[in-house]
Order: structure tokens, then sequence, then C-alpha cells
């Protein structure tokens, strides 16, 4: 370990902004708190989220590590303590001045904060802790703040920092204990679930008292807020174990199911280390292989889908080359072509092509008026993919015979494209600032 002292803050900044790329989970607040005039920024409903939120802008966190000093030695971490790299740590006065000074500036919109560990969890959360308390009630910031935790943390200091913090995320970082102990001898299950269960037990008190009494103690003009009101996520890292994406999805759906999180995050194993001893799994398009994930992923959440849908044993991980949804369509043609003016809202929801939004216009619609194709695609229906699987008034868009390998071909081609974008290079990059604004 190569630790820099006397590092001014703009080192500090570059090292520990480039440690941080590759954590993904940053994501939209689901925040209803507004500034009351007295403070810095705000954390409105639209949300804050690293890429767009969820009206099309596009936002961004300043995001960084506290430190990417480590006492663990997680064999797929850039971060490990046994890897060869520059150093450093930021004080919490350090974090105040950089938020505020990028926010004062426009550059950032909220802070995404995650950690290495020195000394031990509690230690290194209480530094963090110490950080957001003054960025609330001395600067008075009032933006959107996601925070990492670090397993092992005690409960006191979750807590602490959960009435200042926006979210809070506990990576499970892999999908099996037995990945764990491979991988990450320095970590187990029950200490990343454990604070996990502790943030979902709070949010439910909270929910259950409707908000009352289930404030953080403060002195008159000091900052106020719900216990983690934008609720948690966690992340995983897919190929370095050997887990199915069948084993991947049935983790995800009980974690959506016994924690209640906003958002299970997947992140394609890259090798950082090249350590020859890593099990890692070799695929050929990691990226697509995440890609579909994040597909099935929103399937699970807002679809109505469950995991034995759409992958088995006997077919343990997703057709690359079709979407998660096209490939159950193709498999279940029983239930196909479906009639737009008779379906319920939950079997459009299955309709490859069709989305939320445009389920949600047809059932609407069709109580005034006969629908069509043309207005099937005003209402923003993708019909290369729908027409194959519906009729309008008896009748199907094209003369297609419902063949399982002919469709399937059929989608393939029309995907082609999105493919190879996806399948092409990609990097880990993230906003860089301009560190001379700084002086």
């Amino acid at each position: 370990m190569r630790i820099q002292q006397d590092m001014s803050i703009q080192q500090k900044l570059k090292i520990l902004t480039d440690a941080a790329k590759y954590d993904v989970a940053c994501t939209s607040s689901g925040v209803n708190r507004s500034n009351d005039g007295r403070g810095m920024g705000s954390a409105e409903a639209c949300g804050i989220c690293h890429t767009f939120a969820s009206d099309g802008r596009c936002v961004s966190l300043l995001k960084i590590l506290f430190t990417n000093e480590c006492i663990f030695d997680c064999k797929y971490c850039v971060n490990r303590c046994s890897n060869d790299v520059p150093r450093a740590s930021f004080t919490p006065d350090e974090i105040c001045t950089l938020t505020m000074e990028f926010y004062r500036r426009n550059y950032i919109e909220g802070l995404f904060l995650s950690s290495g560990i020195i000394n031990n969890p509690n230690y290194t959360m209480g530094l963090i802790y110490e950080a957001l308390w003054k960025l609330r009630n001395e600067h008075h910031f009032y933006g959107y703040i996601h925070v990492k935790g670090i397993p092992g943390t005690s409960p006191e200091i979750i807590e602490k920092i959960g009435f200042l913090a926006d979210r809070m995320s506990v990576n499970l970082e892999l999908p099996t204990a037995e990945g764990l102990r491979n991988l990450a001898p320095n970590k187990n299950r029950k200490n990343i679930l454990t604070p996990m269960k502790q943030i979902q037990v709070g949010r439910k008190q909270l929910i259950a008292t409707k908000d009352e009494g289930y404030q953080v103690p403060a002195k008159r003009g000091a900052f106020k807020s719900k216990f983690v009101p934008a609720g948690q996520s966690t992340q995983m890292i897919i190929g370095a174990t050997p887990e199915t994406d069948y084993q991947l999805m049935a983790v995800t759906e009980a974690l959506y199911n016994n924690f209640k999180l906003k958002r299970v995050f997947y992140s394609a194993f890259v090798d950082v280390n090249h350590n020859i001893d890593l099990p890692a799994v070799t695929a050929t398009s990691p990226m697509l292989r995440e890609h579909r994930l994040y597909q099935a992923d929103w399937l699970l959440r807002f679809y109505g889908f469950k995991a034995g849908e759409l992958l088995d044993e006997q077919q343990p991980n997703f057709n690359v080359a079709l979407d998660p949804k096209c490939d159950w369509a193709v498999r279940h043609l029983e239930f196909f072509p479906v009639e737009i003016m008779k379906a319920d809202y939950y079997l459009l929801l299955r309709v490859p092509g069709l989305g939320v939004t445009s389920a949600k216009r047809i059932v609407s619609a069709r109580r005034q008026r006969t629908l069509d194709f043309d207005a099937l695609k005003r209402m923003g229906v993708v019909l290369k993919r729908a027409a194959y699987f519906i009729t309008c008034n008896g009748k199907m868009m094209l003369p297609i015979k419902q063949d399982r390998d002919y469709i399937t071909r059929n989608l393939v081609d029309a995907e082609r494209l999105g493919l190879s974008k996806i399948q092409g290079d990609m990097t880990y990059e993230q906003l860089s600032f301009d560190l001379g604004s700084m002086q």
C-alpha cells in the first residue's frame, strides 16, 4: 500500500473520484423535500441521479469515496489492501467544502458518498456521519445525499446516518454466500443483511406512524429529516462467480420481497486486478448480460413477472439475442395473440412492445372508441415487436404465422442495431470536473 501524504484537496479528489467509478448504484431519489429558503439545494420528487432523472433530465452527483484505504482484501476490488495504488482520505470538512463549492458552481445536484474502511467499519462510518451532520446542520445543504453503508457498522451509527441521508445502500457484492467466502473473505452475508434489515424496519416504522414522531431530535434550526426517505438499494457483481441468470433473478426477487429495496443494481465484472486466482466466468459480452438483467429486473418490478416465469433450471440463462420479455413471449405463444379491445391491463403488460404507460392508455382509450394500429402507434406501442402478439378487432397487423422460430428470427433481426451499440467498446467513465476552477 502506497499512502500519499500532504496532498491538496484537488489531488485527493482526482484519486477518490477515479476510485469510485466502479460503484454504479446511483439512481433517482424519489425525495419530496424542498428548501425552506434558508439553506442550499433541494431534493424534489423528480429526483437526483447519476445519469437521467424520471423526467428525462440529465443530472449529476458528486460521486466520490471518503477514502480508498481499506483493511479488507476482496479479490475483485481495485482498492483491496494488497494492491499497490495511491491512497488518499478526505476529512469531513473537505467533503463539505467540495460538495458546497461544486453545488454553488452548478456542477452537481447532490452527493454520492461511498468509502473503503479505515481501522474498522464504525470508525469510518463515524467520520462519514460527521461529514453529513456538518453538511446538513452547519452548511444547511438540503440536496440529495446517497450514502453507502459498510457491513459490520453498529446499528446506532446506521440510524444516525439514516436521518441525514436520502438514500442508503449496503452492497450485497456477490449473489451467494459461497461467492463471498471465496472472493471477499473479510465479509459475510450476516453483516451485509443486518443493516439492510435495519433500514427496512426503520422505514416500515416510518410508514406505520405516518411520519409522526419519527424524526431525528434536533435543536431549533437544525436539519430534520425522515429516516432514509428515498429507500435503500444494493449492488451485485455479476460474472466473477458462476451463478446463472436464474439464480441472480431469484436472489433479486427475494431482496425485493424481504427488504423492500428500491433498486438492485448489477455490475458486470471487470478484472481490474488481473488476479490469476480469481475464478472469473468468461462471457462473450458481459455488458450485454448486464443489460438483459436490468431488463428482467424491470419486468419483476413493474410488469408483474416472477423470476420462475422468466427462467428455470432447464433454461437458466437469458437469450442474449432477445430481450427477456420477447423471449418469454415466444416461449409462451399459447397466450397470444392478445385482443387489444378485450385483454385486461395485466395481460397487456406481457405483450412485447407495450409498456406501463401505453397499456394504461389503451385501457383508458378503448372505453371511448375502437382502436386500430395507427392509434396504438400514436400511444407509444412499438409495433415492430407487438405486431406478432396482438390483434385489433380480431385482425392482425400483418399476415403472420404463429411459429416460434419464425417470430424469433424476425425479432432478433429488429433488435440487432440496438445490440450492436451495447456490444461495442464500453468504458467505465464518469463526469470529470475542471479542478482548476476550484482554485
